[in-house]
């Protein structure tokens, strides 16, 4: 007896049902992936950061950022301070400042802030003063550093900032400012504009000369260096020596 022609509808349909459900689990083998080249970075330089650690003093907030616009290059101050170089293995202090010029860039005439960066050897701080000075003011006004919130911090290589940093030395010293830019806005605008006209002051180490004058500075360039006065018509110099050579093993021991 022949079957009805639903019953074979519905076995072909569930046929067909189980076809293209098995197809669906079935895997399709992905397309290979376009080969990229690898991507390859310079190694940075040991002092590459060392110019951007040395605060630009003078330079308006609002400018700050605009010394970051070009790469910068200051690799003949690196080679001055690694070993072979004029300033290797001395103590050096470093502060910034900018120069703006008029400069084409792109096809267009721009102001652009150069960075300049000021090296000085000495054995000691230049100086822990900041000079407020301006057209628009009438006198020159000397400040401690730390009204400014500025102080001589210690710069560490590169290759030195994985180590712990009570075991470091450095010879290496920029002008750093802790004053939050975030901060400003709570600021009296004539507070904000003496970082504007900051400057650099530098204290001369020995005092202008003085023929009725019989005391003498003395600066022994040792690390921490020594500083005392002997008076030449007071003092008997070998108790002045056997001073100062006790005070260096006090303070080496």
């Amino acid at each position: 007896m022949p079957r009805p022609r639903g019953r074979k509808r519905a076995a072909a349909a569930a046929e067909e049902e189980d076809a293209a459900t098995r197809g669906r689990g079935k895997r399709v083998k992905a397309s290979p992936k376009p080969e990229t080249e690898a991507e390859y970075f310079p190694d940075k330089r040991n002092l590459e950061d060392l110019w951007l650690s040395a605060f630009p003093v003078g330079t308006e907030w609002e400018n700050i950022d605009k010394i970051k616009e070009f790469n910068w290059n200051f690799e003949n101050l690196e080679k001055a301070l690694e070993e072979g170089g004029e300033l290797y293995e001395k103590t050096v202090y470093l502060f910034g400042s900018t120069e703006p010029q008029l400069l084409g860039v792109n096809g267009e005439s721009k102001i652009v802030l150069i960075p300049i960066v000021v090296a000085v050897d000495c054995p000691f701080p230049p100086s822990d003063k900041i000079g407020i000075n301006s057209v628009q003011r009438e006198n020159e006004e000397i400040l401690p550093m730390k009204a400014m919130k500025m102080a001589w911090v210690p710069y560490f290589p590169l290759e030195d900032r994985l180590s712990r940093i009570d075991s470091l030395k450095t010879k290496i010293f920029t002008l750093g400012c802790t004053q939050r830019r975030s901060a400003l806005r709570h600021l009296k605008t004539e507070r904000v504009k003496l970082f504007d006209y900051c400057m650099p002051y530098y204290m001369p180490l020995n005092p202008p000369e003085n023929e009725d004058d019989t005391v003498i500075n003395i600066l022994y360039p040792f690390e921490p260096p020594i500083f005392c006065e002997f008076n030449w018509e007071m003092d008997d110099y070998e108790v002045c020596t056997n001073l100062v050579v006790l005070l260096w093993f006090y303070l080496w021991k």
